[in-house]
């Protein structure tokens, strides 16, 4: 769905065939992200200035939605799992070097790459943005899983404003058609109530309304425990089986954290307790298993795509074993 990539030229490449010096450019650069800070019409730049090729992406949903938006980063950072990059973003991100890890960017490699911009998060780079401020102009993000404020904010800070309405009138449209769906799949039923659930080695994380994974379910439509509803945050941790009924649902979405003996050794132990058994989800074989990656730790445009192709496979498409879809 997304092949359009624009690679970058060498950075001295660059300066050569642009009239304007790179101090007028980052300045350019700058005054379009005070625009877009202050809440202005966004970077007005296109008419005579390049885009800002050179971006360095410091959190993964901001990875997720440049490859979205058909660009290549110069650098991103680790990603949690499936190091150095998540399988799904490797094809178009081939090449490309990391700068640290998301908590911890390195601040020497950031500057020896020399970008044209960098984005970043307040919610992990707040106390290095005045540092990162003076490698490049900075667009810094809230949170780091509100998807689609990254792509609308990014798109206007590259210039592809119309390329990321494009994606997210595209994916308004997909949410509607799948809702549709499950409404039909599910006829007579209440709207059901869902618990996404990361299964970890000593406990379980319950994502909420509020997480990455929850605004899609809820925008498909789903419901949510009063605990769910009620609780702060982004997750809640359940650390003793007797606490299982906090996470009770008609729907349980849910993935190991790792491929560890540890954690299929506790998911085992839970799946055979009696209040796990008791509970709707399990009872009406509505236990499904999907990718953690696009889950939870994605964070943008892409990685929403892929649980809607998920929840398509698996909720309306897929036979169930074991009460476990397969």
């Amino acid at each position: 769905m997304f092949t359009a990539m624009e690679h970058f030229r060498p950075r001295n490449e660059r300066m050569t065939k642009t009239r304007f010096d790179p101090a007028r450019r980052r300045t350019l650069l700058q005054l379009g992200l005070g625009l877009l800070a202050c809440g202005g019409p966004g970077i007005a730049l296109a008419d005579t200035e390049p885009r800002p090729l050179r971006v360095i992406t410091l959190f993964q949903g901001a990875t997720d939605c440049a490859v979205a938006l058909g660009i290549v980063p110069c650098a991103t950072v680790e990603s949690w799992t499936e190091k150095p990059i998540y399988r799904y973003l490797r094809p178009s991100l081939q090449g490309v070097p990391q700068v640290g890890l998301e908590t911890q960017p390195s601040l020497e490699d950031i500057a020896l790459l020399e970008p044209d911009l960098i984005v970043a998060s307040r919610f992990r780079h707040a106390r290095i943005a005045p540092l990162l401020r003076q490698l490049a102009p900075l667009v810094m993000l809230d949170q780091v899983y509100e998807f689609k404020q990254t792509l609308a904010l990014m798109g206007q800070a590259l210039q592809r404003q119309r390329q990321a309405q494009t994606l997210l009138t595209g994916w308004q449209r997909r949410i509607d058609r799948l809702r549709d769906r499950l409404q039909r799949h599910f006829a007579g039923s209440r709207p059901l109530t869902v618990s996404v659930l990361d299964i970890r080695a000593d406990h379980i994380r319950s994502y909420l309304p509020g997480s990455f994974s929850g605004r899609v379910l809820s925008e498909l439509g789903f419901d949510w425990s009063a605990a769910a509803r009620s609780a702060d945050g982004v997750s809640i941790k359940i650390t003793s089986r007797e606490s299982l009924p906090v996470v009770n649902a008609d729907i349980f979405f849910l993935f190991l954290r790792a491929d560890s003996p540890s954690i299929h050794q506790h998911y085992a132990a839970l799946t055979a307790h009696p209040l796990w058994q008791r509970m709707r989800a399990p009872q009406q074989g509505r236990v499904y298993r999907v990718d953690g990656v696009a889950w939870s730790l994605s964070g943008g445009l892409l990685g929403a795509n892929l649980m809607l192709d998920q929840i398509e496979r698996l909720v309306i498409e897929g036979p169930v074993i074991d009460g476990e879809t397969a």
